[in-house]
């Protein structure tokens, strides 16, 4: 075992602390990886606070990790010291079911390993991103190529394919028009990927504060949900709308929103239902679906989609010491549109 800094939640209800944790030897598949930066994903509030379930502390989170490679295991190929890589969201799986072996291990019929608080393969619970180091199995790592900065490449472990995955999957691209409700974290990146692709993009916010950066990050068009004739006429416009917003909203409203066969589809994940009218469905033969993340190959998918169009999240790098006051300002909405800790800082 060594022992590594970390940034860790104490209990539902107390700031994030330094701290230090053990990781494991790595072992014969294993690679440990320098932590360089790791971002601060809306999930990590909502899980460290509880709002998803009881969690045991303290509890380290952080699944957008971006670092180097420092030592490998006696059977690693896929990855050598000093490459570039990132680890997102889960570390492990199965790997034996029908999901699993179709490359979608983050729909593992017997439960993903999520990167932090989750019971790792040797019964411990596992530790995220905010901490100097990370022992990984080599299939849960992906590579950060070239072009990309590991400051900006670190949100896309979660941001990055939590947009690309369904915007791929629904098939956005030329002559597709996308709607993209928020301009979060998840929203910024999901702007990016879908005028990447091709698609008309169109940002539905509660306001038009942002409107400048949604034009300048790739959408044509910006309008404020706040605003009753939005709705009225917007009405039939869209083939897809990716709903990144993790608060209640009126789903059935968004919904008469899409265009004959659209869909709807959630990646923010509130901790309240959303009440679906069915009219709002089957008038118009609409869907209503949700996506988690992606599967490993996808991830890198959409890392070498970022690194041939340029693309990085929109970040601000912060000390250590500023993640409790960086907690605050997500909840708050005030940030634009990623913080990314300095691990070097802890």
């Amino acid at each position: 075992m060594t022992t590594v800094k970390a940034f860790a939640s104490p209990s539902a209800t107390g700031d994030l602390v330094s701290t230090t944790i053990e990781r494991r030897e790595v072992g014969a598949h294993d690679i440990l990886i320098d932590i360089k930066f790791a971002g601060i994903c809306h999930s990590d509030i909502h899980t460290v606070r509880g709002d998803w379930g009881p969690q045991q502390y303290p509890l380290v989170p952080g699944h957008e990790i971006a670092g180097i490679v420092t030592e490998v295991g006696s059977a690693v190929t896929k990855h050598a010291v000093g490459d570039r890589v990132g680890v997102g969201c889960m570390v492990n799986s199965c790997r034996e079911c029908v999901n699993c072996l179709k490359g979608e291990e983050q729909y593992c019929l017997k439960g993903n390993v999520g990167t932090y608080g989750a019971v790792d393969r040797d019964g411990s619970i596992t530790q995220g991103g905010y901490s100097t180091h990370v022992v990984v199995t080599e299939d849960f790592v992906v590579r950060i190529p070239e072009g990309i900065d590991l400051d900006v490449a670190a949100p896309l472990l979660c941001a990055g394919i939590t947009t690309f995955s369904p915007l791929h999957h629904w098939g956005a691209g030329e002559g597709k028009k996308v709607a993209v409700v928020g301009l979060g974290g998840l929203g910024h990146m999901a702007v990016k990927i879908a005028a990447a692709m091709g698609a008309e993009v169109t940002v539905l916010s509660q306001s038009l504060k942002k409107q400048e950066d949604g034009l300048r990050l790739g959408a044509q068009h910006y309008y404020a949900t706040s605003e009753p004739e939005t709705f009225e006429k917007l009405a039939g416009s869209f083939d897809l709308i990716i709903n990144t917003v993790s608060a209640s909203i009126d789903i059935s409203s968004y919904l008469q929103l899409l265009s004959l066969d659209g869909a709807l589809v959630n990646v923010g994940a509130p901790a309240e239902p959303l009440p679906v009218n069915a009219f709002a469905l089957i008038g118009g033969r609409r869907s209503f679906a949700g996506s988690m993340i992606g599967g490993i190959r996808e991830t890198q998918e959409m890392l070498d989609f970022c690194a041939e169009h340029k693309i990085g999240a929109e970040i601000e790098v912060i000390a250590a010491d500023k993640i409790n006051e960086a907690y605050e300002r997500v909840l708050a909405s005030d940030v634009r549109y990623r913080f990314v800790i300095d691990t070097a800082t802890l």
